[in-house]
């Protein structure tokens, strides 16, 4: 009887580490940050390093417009990143300021802290909710085909695009003479369909950027699901 066992509860215990390993999702990080800003280059450094080589975040960088008129325009502001950050401030009561980070959409935190930040994203990987999983792939060259699978709970599915990475020498304002390497700038994004639990499928146009990431978002605001293009699912 044991020897019929032992075969049987090694491919149960085989299973789990990959059942485990599928229900993973990199937790996001959003820097919100301007290049008018003086205090934000070394947050930028940070989100600069969260890129490189960790696939247990999603490092997203949401260039605000308020500092536009400053002395000097942020070429990759966007004015859905200024109105995203307000939705933050107004649920986490301290306002909009830069650089702030918003991990997986649940604490707020000064984004060059970086031990509170790396606080915050390790207990995101302990605690937080994913309550489907999510890929996209890139089809025909200009489309995209997203996948969110079943689950429990309703969600906004939002499309991102972004560039991996750019270098601006920047001519006025707080840091003019500096020049800035900025990595994982978002360029776009949108809200591409809602999911309520079912698995859903869409096709969309490849955004503007070079990359693309898919976040679920709940109604509160909290982040439930995430994958990128370059996760293995291009």
């Amino acid at each position: 009887m044991l020897a019929r066992l032992l075969p049987s509860l090694a491919l149960i215990a085989g299973l789990y580490p990959v059942a485990g390993f599928a229900a993973e999702r990199p937790v996001v990080v959003e820097l919100y940050t301007s290049q008018g800003c003086s205090s934000c280059p070394p947050a930028n450094a940070y989100l600069n390093e969260l890129s490189r080589g960790r696939r247990d975040v999603l490092p997203l960088a949401f260039h605000v417009t308020y500092w536009d008129r400053l002395g000097w325009k942020d070429p990759y502001s966007l004015q859905s990143a200024t109105d995203r950050q307000e939705q933050y401030g107004h649920r986490f009561g301290d306002g909009s300021y830069t650089p702030e980070i918003v991990v997986d959409g649940a604490a707020g935190l000064v984004g060059s802290h970086r031990r509170d930040v790396g606080s915050a994203i390790e207990k995101a990987k302990h605690e937080s909710r994913t309550a489907a999983s999510v890929s996209v792939m890139r089809t025909g060259g200009e489309q995209v085909f997203i996948q969110v699978g079943s689950g429990s709970g309703v969600g906004t599915v939002l499309l991102i695009g972004f560039d991996h990475d750019h270098t601006t020498a920047i001519g006025r304002g707080e840091n003019g003479g500096r020049t800035l390497q900025e990595a994982n700038i978002v360029r776009s994004f949108r809200s591409v369909g809602q999911w309520s639990g079912a698995p859903i499928q869409i096709k969309e146009r490849f955004p503007e950027g070079q990359d693309v990431a898919v976040v679920l978002e709940a109604p509160d605001g909290q982040i439930i699901g995430a994958s990128r293009l370059s996760d293995g699912s291009s």
